[in-house]
């Protein structure tokens, strides 16, 4: 079981609050973990010492992914941004919730309970709306974060698009102009998010397999031999992941795999847990969502082995010990990372390299 220390991203002060003064926890004593000798992995041909870092969400400036860099997690991703401004959902953006083991889809659907306190497993929801600076905001400060990666260690940019009313499109063309605006960072990776919820044809843009397919085509021929990941949302049907991975393989370099599983949550009287319109149900993440993590992974590596596919996979999901890592290694995960088993373990990167 994980022990729990002091996260790095306080969820009991505003967006605002962390992206301004955060990190918290072991994250902001400056104390940095060397590595010896040259790194042995690579990502995308860059060389890297672990396999294994943080995806999209807890990172938000360059203070973070600085402070993830220096602790251990060699691949780290900025938080996923926008080509304009878009508001964060008001606080609380985080509560811990109470789940009983996995987290099935059938237990999904029974909606769950938020908890007093976060505990060992840990289990939370999350709501945060994708917030974003404008460019002029972050780009420097991603820019910058490029730039403080060290010795084999890597920063990866991710970012979706926005389509307020606007058509397919113009929806099509956002998603170009935020992959040109990462790529002028100097990324050397960057992850197109399609496991949020968006404004495509669907609650979520990656079951839109169509739609996909064209917008990944046309950012492929904006950012040209730059690496293009596509994160990924659990898929319930095979046939449907079947034909994604079919018809995106050719075009993409990598598939991340899982984001949350979605739930609703409410507090013990039945009201809704995290304030405001459409939030009743947010994305549930930890321990509890390991399961479907795993089972893309493995998905993912027996259509890669049965087609001859050369794509990249990174297993997400519910990654809170050692044991976790080296399970998603088994299953065939090329990059392992952990989100809120990081946010609360700021040294479990530690103690995945001691392990090897």
């Amino acid at each position: 079981m994980q022990q729990l220390y002091d996260p790095f991203y306080n969820p009991e002060v505003s967006y605002e609050e962390n992206l301004n003064h955060g990190p918290y926890g072991a994250f902001a004593d400056g104390e940095v973990f060397t590595k010896e000798g040259e790194p042995e992995n690579e990502y995308f041909g860059n060389p890297v010492y672990l396999p294994f870092g943080i995806p999209a969400g807890p990172l938000p400036n360059e203070s973070f992914t600085t402070a993830a860099f220096h602790k251990g997690f060699d691949i780290c991703v900025y938080k996923t941004v926008r080509t304009r401004a878009h508001k964060t959902h008001p606080w609380p953006n985080i509560v811990p919730v109470d789940v009983d083991g996995d987290l099935t889809l059938e237990k999904a659907a029974q909606g769950l309970y938020r908890k007093d306190a976060y505990t060992s497993p840990i289990a939370i929801t999350n709501s945060f709306g994708v917030g974003s600076l404008d460019p002029d905001g972050w780009q420097p400060d991603m820019k910058k974060a490029v730039q403080k990666a060290g010795k084999g260690q890597v920063l990866v940019g991710s970012f979706q698009g926005t389509n307020r009313g606007e058509g397919e499109q113009a929806f099509i063309d956002d998603h170009v102009l935020g992959a040109r605006l990462v790529k002028e960072t100097g990324a050397k990776v960057i992850e197109m998010n399609l496991s949020c919820p968006n404004e495509g044809k669907s609650n979520l843009l990656c079951f839109d397999t169509e739609l996909v397919k064209t917008i990944s085509q046309k950012v492929k021929e904006e950012i040209g031999d730059t690496p293009l990941v596509l994160k990924l949302a659990y898929f319930q049907d095979q046939n449907q992941l079947v034909d994604f991975i079919s018809q995106l393989s050719p075009i993409v370099d990598g598939f991340a795999t899982i984001n949350t599983i979605a739930s609703a949550v409410r507090n013990k009287d039945g009201s809704q847990a995290l304030p405001g319109e459409k939030r009743l149900k947010s994305g549930v993440c930890g321990a509890p969502i390991k399961w479907g993590g795993l089972d893309m992974v493995s998905r993912l590596q027996q259509l890669r082995t049965e087609n001859n596919y050369e794509f990249t996979i990174v297993g997400v999901g519910g990654v809170t010990t050692v044991e976790d890592y080296n399970e998603y290694k088994k299953r065939g995960a090329d990059v392992v990372m952990s989100a809120t088993g990081a946010m609360w373990h700021p040294y479990l990167a530690q103690e995945i390299w001691k392990d090897q």
